[in-house]
Formats: C-alpha cells, structure tokens, sequence
C-alpha cells in the first residue's frame, strides 16, 4: 500500500509502534472491510497524523474510514462525536477505540473552509459553527482540561534547565503569566472542538458548513478561538497578516459575544503553546512572528 513519506516519518516518529502499525495497516483496514461490510478506496490526500479514506458500505452510504494508532486522544474524538450526535459535526457511525477505528459520515461537497477566500466571511463562517458545537459536559467524562496544559509550559522550562532554549524568554514568560491568569478567572468549562480551524470545518448537505475531528477538550468557549486564529497553515506568508489578526479578533468578539481582550490573550498563550508542541515533535526553529503580532496587541491595549 503505497503512503505518503510524510505521513509514514509523522507516524513512525510520534507514535510508540507506529512503525509497526503502518505495517499493519493493510491488515487493518481488511478487518474492517470484513467487519462492517464496506468497501475502502484509495485515502484522501494530506494524511497527516491518521489514515482517512472513502469508502462505502453494502447499502451504497458513502463513509469515511479513519485509522489511528490507538491512544488517548482518539477515545477522546469518539467520546465527543457521540455528544455531538451530529450537532454542527460530522456524524459518527460506529467505532472501535481498541483498534483505532472510526467510521465517520462523508461529508458533501465537502471542501474545506480554506477554500473561502475572503478572510472576514471564513471567520464569520467558523464563528457560527463555534456557537453551535459548544455542549455541556457529562459529570463523569475523559476530556482533557485546556487548564492542565499550562504544565505543558513548565515542560518547556525544564526541557532548557529553567531558561526558554529557542524561544523569546519574554514571550514565554507572558505566556506563563496569562495562561495563569486566564485559567484563575476561567468560566465553567464546555465541550470544546479543540482543534477548530479551517481545515477541520467542511461544507455540507444538511448544514452549511460542519466540523471534523475534535480532540474533545474541557475548557471555557473563549479558548477555542486559538486554532482558527493560527490557521491557515501560510498564514505567516500573507503580505496583510497582521491587518488579518486584528480583524478576526474584532469578528470574533461581535460574533461570540465575547471580551476581546480574552480571545487575544488565549491566542497568545496557545500560540506559544502550539510552537512548542511543533518543537517537540520535530525540533525545528520556532516561527513566533504570530506571537510577536499578538504580543504587540496586548501590549498596546494595557498601554491604552
């Protein structure tokens, strides 16, 4: 089965076993096939972290079929596709955590949100599908707090025996000092995406526009606004970048009816976060222009 070389490194890298998976994933994906009666076709483009192909089951229902490496985080997306049940989300057919297998609506037409080009109406667009993925949490539930990650940060320091390596000491310590700050005085927490951006949101039939592949995370609403506003992935090429992020935090706020300075100030933390879970997986220099632009904004509004 041929694979992309970037999706076998990602998977062989990341993943305790994952050279053994991929090795197994022919098998894999026959047990399926004989399991649920479907048939799999070629996997999409872009495989990154898991396989996803189309497939079809007897009845002619066209599917998704996805694949992980079995962990946590994909008990997590299966704990959240059933509470979303369908709700501004893909819907989730049947699944099997042990063997890390999803069987996943198929979404038509199917494009992603990058394929909007004016910038304020993707925003728009993501805001809407924000509101309506929100749900409240089970009392008993396996999601991972947004607010436990700030350990993540402290993994940072000591990676570089108490200094920031790579990274701008400044920023980091802004980062520490919100991230802090914004977990005290958080409000009750939600079901969150914990991943919403514009390739994780897709045209479709029965709705204009549904989410795919939620992490599940348990944090307050103003945290989801982090990923889109990282996103695309040649965001940091755009000649009006900055014009773009400030835009997107004013439609943001409208949109949400949310403070502002909140939504700037959780992008800023996860952004430093977000670099170093980059860095970590592949050890490449940090690109912080996006912290740098967000650092700036926040520095002008306490100076305002």
């Amino acid at each position: 089965m041929p694979l992309p070389d970037s999706f076998v490194h990602t998977v062989s890298l990341t993943f305790e076993g994952g050279a053994e998976w991929l090795g197994r994933l022919p098998e894999l994906i026959a047990a399926c096939e004989a399991r649920w009666g479907l048939v799999a076709q070629p996997h999409f483009p872009g495989l990154s972290y898991n396989y996803a192909a189309p497939a079809a089951l007897a009845d002619g229902t066209e599917i998704v079929l996805k694949l992980g490496v079995p962990r946590h985080e994909l008990t997590t997306e299966i704990e959240a596709l059933k509470l979303y049940n369908g709700r501004a989300m893909c819907h989730l057919l049947d699944a099997d955590a042990a063997m890390g297998v999803l069987l996943l609506e198929r979404l038509r037409p199917g494009h992603m949100l990058i394929t909007v080009s004016d910038d304020e109406t993707a925003t728009r667009l993501a805001a809407d599908v924000m509101r309506r993925l929100w749900r409240p949490l089970p009392e008993q539930h396996i999601f991972p707090a947004a607010a436990d990650w700030i350990a993540d940060l402290a993994a940072l320091r000591t990676e570089f025996d108490g200094g920031a390596g790579p990274f701008p000491a400044r920023l980091v310590e802004m980062a520490e000092s919100l991230f802090a700050d914004l977990v005290a005085s958080s409000a009750p927490p939600v079901l969150l995406h914990g991943d919403l951006h514009h390739y994780n949101i897709l045209a479709a039939e029965r709705e204009p526009w549904l989410a795919i592949d939620p992490k599940g995370v348990a944090g307050e609403p103003a945290y989801e606004v982090g990923a889109l506003m990282r996103n695309p992935l040649n965001l940091h090429e755009w000649p009006n970048r900055t014009a773009v992020t400030a835009r997107r935090l004013d439609i943001l706020a409208e949109q949400l009816e949310m403070d502002r300075q909140r939504l700037l100030a959780w992008s800023f933390a996860q952004e430093i976060l977000s670099q170093w879970w980059d860095y970590i997986d592949t050890h490449s220099q940090p690109n912080m222009w996006l912290a740098e632009c967000l650092a700036g904004m926040l520095g002008e509004q306490v100076r305002g």
